[in-house]
């Protein structure tokens, strides 16, 4: 039997590292289901008891094991079900890749049972991508450039697969007009700060009195360099409920969660402070913050589109 479109998804997947999909099944994906019995369970179907926990448990295995998480079901319904966890993924910058179903392509259009325009449905929640697959050849490309995109925007994206798709023969693309062949694999570059920024920031740091530092999800991988500052500086360290695991509670200096969960210490570290070092966080809540014209400030985050929103 040569390979289905579905069969090559795996395979797909696989090549990425994915070693589990967190789904619901459902006739919307059947051609898939036949799939992983033909490939021996490889990457795991971990069942959910419902659509909406495939999602959250892609979410949470994104975000404890900082690889992208990924998610199934069926088409109508099931994909409706996704969306609060992929919500959940799109607000807490979480990497998490949808595959749905879709009912077949000859009947798409004609408000046949469970259809819904998913297109339009996920492109708020997975604004960053959302494609449908029509034809086998789209498959790689479509797929790899949902996983890229996810991982490089730390973002939800969704791939939409028609039922009839699904059992076609797959075909791969070739060097030829209108096709678009994709390869695997990503290296991330290394981003390294303008000296000169980096002086004015040190300057700003060094002349305060008061020093706080706000360290979210952002610092996780920068821990050694964050303890480092915060001794050298006498600065406080309070965290937002997603940087809770970037620096241990029991550090003299660390001042627990900040927000409306958040410690007194923190909160009064911050009312009283005449500078803030804020590392890798979108924290909400400004009334926790310093009031205006009360402190310096130096802000640190990987993504322009975050800096001086507080």
């Amino acid at each position: 039997m040569a390979p289905t479109v579905a069969d090559y998804l795996l395979e797909r997947l696989r090549a990425w590292g994915v070693q589990h999909v967190f789904a619901y099944a459902g006739d919307g994906i059947n051609g898939i289901l036949a799939a992983w019995g033909r490939a021996e369970n490889q990457p795991l179907f971990i069942q959910a008891r419902h659509e909406e926990m495939a999602a959250f448990e892609a979410v949470g295995y994104a975000k404890f094991t900082g690889h992208f998480g990924v998610c199934m079901a069926t088409s109508g319904p099931g994909a409706i079900h996704l969306l609060n966890g992929l919500y959940d993924a799109k607000l807490d910058h979480v990497p998490v890749v949808a595959i749905v179903g879709q009912t077949n392509r000859s009947a798409m259009g004609g408000s046949y049972q469970q259809e819904v325009d998913l297109l339009s449905l996920f492109k708020d929640v997975a604004s960053e991508y959302v494609q449908m697959v029509t034809v086998p050849e789209q498959l790689p490309n479509v797929l790899d450039r949902a996983i890229r995109t996810a991982m490089a925007e730390r973002a939800p994206t969704a791939v939409i697969i028609p039922a009839d798709v699904q059992e076609l023969e797959y075909s791969a693309p070739a060097h030829e007009f209108k096709m678009v062949p994709s390869s695997l694999g990503i290296d991330w570059p290394v981003i390294s700060p303008d000296d000169q920024a980096v002086a004015r920031a040190a300057e700003i740091l060094n002349a305060g009195a008061k020093v706080a530092i706000l360290a979210g999800q952002g610092a996780r991988g920068a821990r050694r360099e964050l303890e480092e500052v915060a001794e050298l500086l006498g600065a406080g360290v309070a965290k937002p409920l997603l940087g809770k695991d970037v620096l241990s509670d029991e550090l003299p200096y660390v001042t627990g969660s900040i927000g409306l969960l958040g410690t007194r210490p923190s909160y009064e570290m911050m009312m009283n402070c005449d500078t803030l070092l804020t590392v890798g966080s979108s924290f909400p809540y400004t009334q926790f913050l310093p009031k205006f014209d009360q402190a310096r400030a130096v802000q640190i985050d990987i993504d322009a589109k975050f800096i001086g929103m507080r």
